[in-house]
């Protein structure tokens, strides 16, 4: 998908999960003095639900003043009385552990995004092993919604992490937390998962060679395609028993390389790949698109804090490019560590532009 596609396709996402709240609005006068009828209100109280992760409290039902004294003081109807039992929704379920942070789509069974944030130290230091880490149910998440082992059994996809066990080598407990279902989505595994998919998580490890600091957010995209009445539709698959997680079309990552100063400058990069088998001569930068075409296709926001004035374009800053390796080799070694300060390149194509 050319970038140009993506940002008109990007454009045509609608943005998912919105929550809306209806408020009556009344008028009211000041009342003449020959005016001698008097208008007498009453008072309703309402169980409401207090506020939750993703919303504020609903408004109290606004009392409407009228002329007319037949008319009602108050509305006829209350339609935030289907508050008392039980906010609708969307709710994002928040995940704070200690390797990523992350929101969860209830309707779709995989995350909205997944933060994490990598340094040469975190990758440094190896007191995680992924032969002790099982795939889990996260069970913060009611069971109704959540994604379960059986929903991949068969499924013909891999559980692919958003955020990589190998970005959680510095504690068990890192790399445990990225196992949990809520960190996966369905992937296509060879050619993708395995293959282009882990050489771009490679590529953010390897960041850490130029930046002392890098903040990744990962997530999945359910972009349109144009089809053969020439009309705009979003399909995708679903798996699971029953099934109901869905399968992405598309995913994203969003870079932040900082570098490490108190209000210093951030390269910003972001990519979007389909969930299908890629070559792996294909360049990467042909991934690379606008933030903003993301934020439009994902109805999310990662950038609205950052002042233009601090933001650099990765691939200006360096050559955005991965190196591969076959996945056998990559099973063993995982990556290899970042040089030392002072130290020569690593022998990657990841190098710094001039």
């Amino acid at each position: 998908m050319s970038k140009f596609t993506l940002a008109i396709v990007a454009g045509a996402s609608a943005a998912v999960g919105a929550a809306t709240t209806a408020a009556l609005y009344g008028f009211s006068r000041p009342k003449r003095p020959e005016e001698s009828h008097t208008i007498t209100t009453t008072s309703t109280t309402i169980s409401t639900p207090g506020a939750t992760r993703t919303s504020a409290p609903p408004p109290a039902p606004m009392v409407i003043l009228r002329d007319d004294p037949s008319v009602p003081a108050i509305p006829p109807v209350d339609p935030s009385g289907v508050f008392q039992y039980g906010f609708p929704g969307p709710v994002s379920d928040l995940r704070s552990a200690c390797s990523l942070t992350s929101a969860f789509d209830r309707a779709r069974r995989n995350p909205h995004w997944v933060a994490e944030h990598i340094t040469p130290a975190s990758l440094l230091i190896r007191n995680g092993d992924r032969r002790h880490s099982y795939f889990a149910e996260d069970i913060n998440i009611p069971e109704k919604f959540r994604a379960k082992l059986t929903d991949y059994a068969r499924s013909g996809y891999d559980r692919g992490h958003q955020v990589p066990a190998a970005d959680a080598k510095w504690s068990q407990e890192a790399m445990d937390s990225t196992f949990a279902l809520s960190n996966m989505c369905p992937q296509v595994g060879e050619g993708f998962n395995r293959d282009y998919w882990a050489h771009f998580e490679d590529f953010c490890r390897r960041l850490t060679s130029f930046y002392p600091s890098v903040r990744v957010v990962t997530g999945p995209l359910y972009l349109p395609k144009r089809e053969a009445d020439g009309k705009w539709r979003v399909s995708y698959e679903v798996i699971g028993h029953p099934p109901n997680v869905a399968v992405p079309t598309h995913f994203y990552k969003v870079i932040f390389a900082e570098d490490g100063k108190m209000g210093g400058n951030v390269s910003l990069g972001a990519f979007v790949l389909p969930n299908a088998v890629i070559a792996n001569d294909k360049p990467l930068q042909d991934f690379e698109v606008p933030v903003e075409a993301v934020e439009r296709a994902s109805g999310l926001e990662f950038a609205g804090l950052l002042p233009p004035a601090r933001r650099k374009r990765l691939c200006q800053e360096i050559n955005c490019s991965v190196i591969v390796k076959e996945y056998a080799e990559r099973q063993r070694t995982m990556m290899t560590p970042p040089p030392q300060k002072g130290g020569a390149p690593p022998s990657t194509s990841l190098t710094q532009r001039q």
